[in-house]
């Protein structure tokens, strides 16, 4: 029997927003040959492959149309949003078996959160080494936060661009990116500023030419590393509640929420979330 593909775009309330991704449901007897197979026929950035787990609700893996990731976010927020618009699921806390680990959901009426592992924060870089990366009208076009690799599940490196009008301007060399990402060990370049075109809290662009994407329109984890990392260089500015913007520059306008809890042991509780839309 072929499976169905479901064609949906996550962190947005329309089609014409958001970031779109593949679901395959009951995919238990899909090979990995199979599951890649229809990653490169979808051809979007994620396909979420949905199977049963002895250790959670469901099971899931992530293709990209060249690799399998770990996880992925806005692909878990398309998924959990069609199980409840499909009725297969109702409003509720859940889990999900990925190779980041177990993580938890949170099905709301309208908004799926889904839990991110506790922050890790590597390497702090060099400017230098970032600074090919972009062509920029602006010479001196990178913030003066730092740039650092920083991983909810994935890691991204976190670059803070002075402005919005700089940030959307960026013209990306991925031939670079894709050699940084692959020596650093990380999934791309997250490229953020706190100037925003609404009432956010950042303005971000997303580059992972490593796994075949040039740029992304919406992109769960790395926003989630985001906001680990502004409330760990600016906590007396934030509270804990992020609405990030992304995808403006694609003329896929997506809206990413991420919730951080912070325990008296300094602990953080981390939670990606949105909408999303069937196509």
């Amino acid at each position: 029997m072929t499976n169905h593909i479901y064609r949906v775009t996550a962190f947005s309330d329309s089609v014409d927003g958001g970031n779109l991704a593949g679901v395959v449901l009951d995919a238990d007897s899909l090979s990995e040959e199979q599951m890649l197979g229809i990653a490169k026929e979808v051809g979007y950035s994620e396909t979420a492959f949905v199977m049963k787990s002895t250790k959670a609700d469901y099971k899931v893996r992530f293709f990209t149309p060249t690799d399998e990731v770990d996880l992925c976010g806005h692909a878990t927020i398309a998924t959990f949003n069609l199980l409840r618009d499909l009725g297969v699921i109702t409003v509720g806390d859940y889990t999900q078996e990925t190779k980041a680990g177990i993580l938890e959901l949170q099905v709301l009426d309208h908004y799926v959160y889904m839990e991110q592992n506790a922050p890790k924060y590597y390497e702090i870089m060099d400017k230098k080494e970032i600074e090919g990366c972009f062509d920029s009208q602006q010479r001196d076009y990178i913030g003066d936060m730092p740039i650092q690799i920083v991983s909810t599940g994935l890691k991204d490196i976190i670059l803070q661009v002075k402005d919005l009008e700089t940030l959307l301007g960026l013209r990306p060399n991925l031939e670079k990116i894709n050699l940084i990402s692959k020596k650093h060990d990380v999934v791309g370049i997250h490229a953020f500023c706190l100037e925003t075109l609404s009432n956010g809290e950042a303005h971000v662009r997303n580059f992972a030419p490593r796994y075949g994407i040039n740029e992304e329109s919406a992109t769960g984890t790395a926003n989630a590393a985001l906001a680990c990392y502004l409330m760990k260089y600016q906590k007396h500015e934030f509270h804990g509640d992020f609405v990030i913007e992304q995808g403006y520059s694609m003329k896929r306008p997506s809206k990413i929420m991420v919730k951080v809890r912070v325990a008296g042991d300094d602990t953080m509780q981390v939670y990606v979330g949105g909408s999303a839309v069937l196509i």
